[in-house]
């Protein structure tokens, strides 16, 4: 399936970019009917794009004829919302390869990591380089940034030299923790005269959403099961109510700090998606986390405190998929 390919990702891009979970059935296959199921139901949500093949969406338990399946599907579902592809791999043939074979599915970017080990502010800096040349210009790509999990450290002055030389560099995945200092200081830095001003989406499950959308984010790339409340939250401060923002966003805080837990946070995630009809089994692909008992209850106790708060806050709760 070969789709002509929507307007490129720009330095423009903004809004909620949802971390899509790759479902597979109980025995482990990848479900296609679930991906049109998922792909329906963050729509309904309101989302902007779609973010596929992330490091909360196993892509790396997937055959590389999975990983372009599921871009293809998701892209001829998606209409006119972006869809950015996670092409990071240790192997820049890899990238390369997969980065372009998710362009002429219909991509509108890659996302790249750095590799695991990379050394230096140097090193950093000549991989992208050497990434940039394999890739061409005409691939807009995002730099994620999430050192917790590569244990790469980027330094906000070789993003900026990134930034500078390196046009189709249009997004920053801001995934540093703490890291609400560099952003600050990237956009900063943007105020020097002659350099772009980026796009930065943030991740973390959302936990510091408030905070980085007041230091200048222009949204969130992250995969919490309530998509809706990111969309929300985002809409309010770009309407200039960043109070009743950080009013909604509280409200669901609790499950936020939840499904962020080292270890079971993709099981929870999964798991509630299960729950509002998005996705057929909350199965990961093995090896994967699995919930207890206890966990599941635990589960039930936080949802049914959002449902009363959002009750008595007088929103509607929305449990099921639309």
């Amino acid at each position: 399936m070969i789709r002509a390919m929507n307007a490129k990702l720009t330095e423009a891009a903004c809004g909620v970019f949802i971390i899509a979970a790759t479902p597979f059935t109980d025995e482990g296959a990848l479900d296609h009917a679930s991906i049109d199921q998922l792909t329906d139901f963050y729509i309904g949500c309101g989302v902007t794009g779609f973010t596929l093949l992330g490091m909360m969406g196993e892509a790396h338990k997937l055959t590389p004829e999975e990983s372009l399946a599921v871009v293809q599907r998701v892209v001829a579902r998606a209409g006119d919302r972006q869809v950015i592809v996670g092409v990071s791999h240790a192997g820049l043939e890899n990238v390369r390869r997969l980065a372009h074979e998710a362009m002429i599915a219909g991509a509108a970017g890659v996302m790249v990591a750095p590799p695991a080990g990379l050394k230096g502010d140097e090193g950093v800096y000549i991989y992208y380089a050497q990434l940039f040349a394999e890739l061409g210009p005409d691939i807009p790509v995002v730099y994620q940034d999430y050192p917790q999990s590569t244990g790469v450290y980027l330094a906000p002055s070789v993003f900026e030299r990134l930034v500078d030389d390196f046009k189709q560099l249009v997004m920053l995945k801001h995934e540093d923790a703490p890291g609400l200092a560099k952003l600050t200081r990237v956009r900063e830095g943007e105020k020097k005269s002659g350099r772009r001003r980026v796009s930065i989406l943030v991740g973390n499950g959302g936990l510091y959403l408030p905070q980085e959308l007041r230091r200048g984010a222009d949204g969130a790339m992250t995969g919490f099961a309530w998509p809706e409340m990111l969309v929300q939250v985002c809409a309010l401060f770009a309407a200039g109510k960043p109070e009743e923002a950080e009013d909604l966003f509280d409200l669901y805080l609790p499950l936020v700090r939840h499904e962020q837990q080292p270890g079971i946070g993709l099981a929870l995630r999964k798991e509630v998606l299960f729950r509002r009809g998005a996705i057929r089994s909350p199965k990961q692909r093995a090896p994967g986390s699995s919930l207890t008992a206890t966990d599941r209850a635990e589960l039930d106790g936080l949802i049914a405190r959002l449902d009363r708060r959002l009750a008595a806050a007088g929103k509607p709760a929305r449990l099921a998929a639309e």
